[in-house]
């Protein structure tokens, strides 16, 4: 089909040899000759090496392009370094509680230059935290500057040169100036305008939706809207210039202008709102395709909508070639060219059975899914089954959201107060689409895990799927196309493929089949999973950015018999509400003392009262039973109240858990001084108390309960957890030692001939 306009041959020529920038000159001969090769026998030879030509070109071009973005002028100074640096973006979550935000440097000699400002967790001990400082506020910072190793792909991404540790970080008064200073003001405003008079869950929402900030959504609503197939809206693409563009037309409209003053103004809405949104891959593509849509309107021609996304593709990929690594710069232009392709014939097909709108609805996700499906399996492990459904009932509410949102922001502007009404009529549309997005969440296939030779069908079944569209409209067109029984019965048969590779390898973790005890790599924190057969408790969730959600449902987890909050302390009960939002729970055992309950259990026994779960402190003698799990609380005892501000280790839960033959204890934080008193026994099992701590008493503990195996659930930090004298006296005494932070995921379970099996799973 390309072949047939040489000036989109020679764009998309372009884009590949942009794309594939900085290979060796060989792969880069190689690219030319197969893209020549790829527009068929009867293509004209003229095109042919037209096409090769703007392949080459393009790759010595991004090549140049490369090296321009990587010359830097921080190898010069010093490793222990202290800069100046204007925040360019706002903080990201990373593993382990680590954020990182991007900077551009400030005066000196690498005045300009990009960095990427890297903080250690919030709870690290004298560890530096993020002042109030907005997106173009400077901030001083003191801490290690070291160059991009090969996990920093996406700081590379943002023409990062090197990743700054901070030490010492503190607020400025000094503001960057400038247009980016105006737009940072504008951003600012639309912000508290986007927040007026919502909660703080919809304004970050509305924030997500209008701006393409996700980064104040918490984590249990970006993994149920992972789960479902709605993240695409809270990242800034083509939907958001799409009803931009339509809004500001029609506003024009009613206000009388005519054609031309709208469509400039429409331009001018769209070329503002890139930079706004952030400026990513996606909003990047989108941009340049809508902008030459009006271009194209402007100048009376009819809009190309191969020639704007072939010519998205080389604009942003001239600007930075490595976005082409990106997920979303992927996601963005897979799922633009399925829609291209696929969404045609589908709606046409649709529309025989199914109401114009809901045959149109459902074309479009359907194509969108078909497209994104296996960059979705590559990048994030993840795949939603319900994502067509979800975002059919979806639809209705995002256009109104992103209308009255934009409407709020441009009237905020003058003062947040004029945007409480628009801020107030999309309340309800918000909650609709949380609650959306919570239910579908808890639905037993939600999404699913596909292994690698699901991952392999569906990235063959979809090339396939797209391959035979494009065919078929090349030939035929789209409409006569969906008639073609031979066509027709293929297409059915590429996605029955891709259904059967789902259901056959890809099917939602389930319950194991027997007894299985998981401690969890949720950094520095505890996580620990009981599970046999239907039957699960979660003992303690981490802080709350640990990624405990994503890892229940990898071990199948879609409901717990209970949730255990062990003592106060963030790392252990910090996520504990955010679990209580996603997944059916049948009680909550509370080991918070009252008035030192930390406000993550506060969190939590609020969500817990909200949605009517029983709550239960926990206290020694207590039995709880989940069919064949049973826990025995052998601490503390509520009889004897801690003084307060007592240490909270010294009342945390412990817990003797019986499970498949197996005896585990689980200690939480509390340590030899408190467990060595409660007159245990042998135990199979240990949970080695308080991430690996220094305890002098551990040695005669270990010679009272002779375990099989310990674990220690540790991540990165600053105390030196797991201490050295601990770590030997474990291995002296204890057959098999496991740790998170090096052995990831920890299974123990009973072994058919007696005694445990310990696998890990990293």
């Amino acid at each position: 089909m390309i072949a047939a306009h040489p000036r989109h041959a020679v764009l998309a020529g372009v884009a590949i040899g942009l794309a594939v920038a900085g290979v060796a000159p060989a792969f880069l001969l190689c690219a030319a000759g197969a893209a020549a090769l790829a527009l068929g026998p009867n293509a004209p030879r003229t095109v042919a090496a037209g096409v090769a030509v703007a392949v080459l070109a393009g790759g010595i071009a991004g090549d140049a392009r490369l090296r321009a973005l990587s010359r830097t002028e921080l190898g010069a100074l010093p490793r222990q370094a202290s800069l100046h640096v204007v925040l360019v973006g706002a903080p990201d979550r990373r593993a382990y509680g680590f954020s990182v935000a991007p900077g551009r440097v400030v005066g000196g000699p690498a005045d300009g230059e990009r960095v990427v400002l890297r903080l250690p967790p919030a709870e690290w001990r004298g560890g530096p935290r993020w002042p109030r400082a907005p997106v173009g506020a400077v901030v001083a910072v003191r801490g290690e500057l070291r160059p991009l190793g090969r996990f920093d792909g996406a700081e590379a991404r943002r023409h990062a040169h090197a990743v700054l540790r901070v030490r010492e970080l503190r607020a400025t008064r000094l503001r960057r100036g400038g247009a980016a200073g105006a737009l940072d003001a504008v951003r600012a405003r639309a912000e508290r305008a986007l927040g007026e008079g919502l909660p703080g869950p919809q304004a970050a929402l509305a924030r997500g939706m209008v701006l393409g900030q996700d980064h104040a959504i918490t984590d249990d609503v970006q993994e149920q809207m992972r789960a479902t197939g709605l993240s695409h809206l809270v990242a800034a693409s083509g939907a958001n210039i799409a009803l931009l563009a339509a809004l500001v037309l029609g506003a024009g409209a009613v206000l009388g202008l005519s054609r031309t003053p709208r469509l400039v103004l429409a331009l001018a809405a769209v070329a503002a709102y890139v930079p706004l949104a952030g400026a990513g891959p996606s909003i990047q593509r989108a941009g340049v395709m809508g902008g030459a849509a009006l271009v194209a309107a402007l100048a009376g021609r009819p809009a190309t909508r191969w020639y704007a996304l072939l010519l998205a593709a080389v604009v942003t990929l001239a600007w930075n070639p490595l976005a082409a690594a990106d997920p979303g710069w992927q996601l963005s232009f897979a799922a633009v060219l399925a829609l291209l392709l696929v969404a045609p014939p589908l709606r046409s097909a649709l529309a025989a059975r199914l109401p114009h709108g809901l045959a149109d609805a459902l074309a479009v996700t359907l194509a969108a899914t078909i497209g994104t499906a296996p960059l979705l399996a590559l990048h994030f492990e993840q795949v939603s089954v319900v994502s067509p459904v979800i975002n059919v009932l979806a639809a209705p509410v995002v256009a109104p959201i992103m209308w009255l949102g934009t409407l709020g922001s441009l009237v905020g502007q003058i003062t947040p107060v004029a945007a409480r009404p628009f801020a107030l009529l999309t309340g309800p549309l918000l909650g609709y689409l949380d609650w959306l997005a919570s239910w579908g969440a808890t639905l037993p296939v939600a999404a699913v895990q596909p292994g690698p030779a699901a991952r392999l069908a569906l990235v063959g079944a979809s090339v396939a799927v797209l391959l035979v569209a494009a065919t078929a409209r090349g030939r035929e067109g789209a409409a006569r196309a969906v008639r073609t029984p031979a066509r027709r019965i293929t297409a059915c048969a590429l996605a029955a493929l891709a259904l059967v590779a789902l259901v056959l390898h890809a099917r939602p973790p389930g319950p194991p089949d027997g007894a299985v005890v998981s401690f969890l790599p949720i950094g520095q924190g505890d996580a620990t999973l009981l599970q046999h057969g239907r039957h699960a408790i979660l003992v303690d969730t981490g802080r709350p950015d640990s990624p405990v959600l994503k890892l229940l449902r990898d071990a199948g987890a879609r409901r717990l018999d209970a949730l255990v909050m062990t003592h106060a302390s963030a790392d252990h009960e910090g996520n504990a509400a955010a679990v209580l939002r996603a997944l059916p729970v049948g009680m909550l055992l509370d080991g918070g003392w009252p008035g030192d309950k930390t406000r993550g259990i506060l969190d939590a026994e609020r969500e817990a009262r909200r949605r009517r779960i029983p709550i239960v402190p926990t206290d020694r003698g207590q039995v709880i039973r989940a069919g064949p799990i049973t826990l025995r609380v052998l601490w503390p005892d509520r009889d004897d109240p801690p003084v307060h501000g007592t240490e909270p280790n010294l009342t945390a839960t412990v817990l003797d858990v019986r499970i498949g033959g197996l005896r585990v204890l689980l200690p939480a934080d509390a340590e030899s001084e408190v467990t060595s008193t409660l007159g245990i026994g042998r135990v199979d099992l240990l949970k080695v108390a308080h991430h690996g701590s220094a305890d002098p008493g551990l040695p005669d503990l270990l010679r009272q309960l002779r375990p099989s195996a310990a674990v220690i659930p540790v991540g990165p930090n600053t105390y030196g957890h797991p201490r050295p004298e601990t770590v030997r006296a474990l291995r002296a005494a204890v057959p098999v030692v496991r740790r998170t932070d090096r052995d990831g995921v920890v299974r123990v379970r009973p072994a058919a001939g007696g005694g445990l099996t310990v696998g890990a799973a990293p």
